[in-house]
Formats: C-alpha cells, structure tokens, sequence
C-alpha cells in the first residue's frame, strides 16, 4: 500500500478521550470503520475529516505517501 497512517489512530482517540465505545453510541463512525482503522485500512474522506476534528489535526499528520520500493524498508 503506498499510503499509510502515520500514527495509530484509534490510540491517538483514545489519548484524546474517546474510546471506541463512545464513538459508536454517538454514532460518530461504525463499527466498520472502527475495524477497518484497526486493521491499517484506509477510511473514507468523510471519516478521515471525522478523525481531523476529533484529532484537531490535518489528514497530512495522519496519513502519508510512502513509494512502494521503500514499503519494505521503513
């Protein structure tokens, strides 16, 4: 995969005060999302614009490009 996160996501929430259980019961983003973030998947743009807000941060301190020659290498 050449885009990645650069930080573990769910950890990064979970520092911020929200745990997986509160995000689901005020429906901030599904179970499936929750797995997939869990999994290094990428989410969609709406999420992604979720975990900014949440995060109070930019998609670029969340995700980044990485070639895929150099994937092995990091």
């Amino acid at each position: 995969m050449a885009i990645r996160y650069k930080i573990d996501v769910l950890d990064a929430l979970k520092q911020k005060g929200y745990n997986t259980n509160w995000i689901r019961q005020n429906k901030i983003m599904g179970q499936a999302t929750l797995q997939q973030l869990r999994a290094g998947e990428l989410v969609s743009w709406l999420n992604m614009e979720r975990l900014c807000k949440l995060l109070e941060c930019q998609p670029g301190d969340l995700i980044e490009y990485v070639p895929a020659d150099s994937e092995g290498e990091q």
